[in-house]
């Protein structure tokens, strides 16, 4: 156990690691925070979808679980397609509104957060292709939201030639 104690302190990011002065004037070190959790909900097609977030990942490395820790915490976010519009739902507690930057094109949406005390990164990959320009955004209460009106699909140019 040592040994894997030893081997995760090597790979977490330094901004994750604090020293603090007790009133006895002793220090400790402090880690975190670490974050890990998932979602489950059952897609349109009937099955489960699993989604991830937080800044510490499992991985598998030579047969051996590992640990994968970031600076950067992974927020929940929710992709809610309708008719005309695809709604993105993010989860991004403790930050204010100016310190939250959005970044769009027509396939995704690049969410951002990079403040000493909190600090979120996700890149989603949207279902369709929207026209980010018209983009609507609203933040309350720790919670994300943006609307991406779908991008009409292209006709074909041209005229069609009959075959005889």
């Amino acid at each position: 156990m040592q040994r894997e104690f030893r081997e995760i302190t090597k790979k977490i990011p330094r901004d994750l690691v604090r020293e603090k002065t007790l009133p006895d004037g002793s220090k400790v070190h402090e880690w975190g925070p670490f974050v890990y959790g998932y979602s489950v909900t059952i897609g349109p097609d009937g099955k489960p979808q699993i989604r991830e977030f937080g800044n510490v990942k499992p991985e598998a490395r030579f047969g051996k679980p590992q640990l994968s820790i970031k600076e950067e915490r992974e927020p929940l976010v929710d992709i809610i397609p309708s008719d005309g519009e695809v709604r993105v739902i993010a989860e991004l507690p403790g930050v204010e509104k100016e310190d939250i930057k959005l970044h769009g094109t027509e396939n995704s949406l690049t969410i951002s957060v990079d403040t000493p005390q909190r600090k979120y990164y996700k890149e989603i990959e949207l279902p369709v292709k929207v026209d980010p320009k018209n983009a609507k955004s609203s933040y309350r209460n720790g919670v994300l939201e943006v609307i991406l009106k779908k991008k009409e699909e292209e006709k074909p140019k041209g005229e069609p030639i009959r075959i005889e």
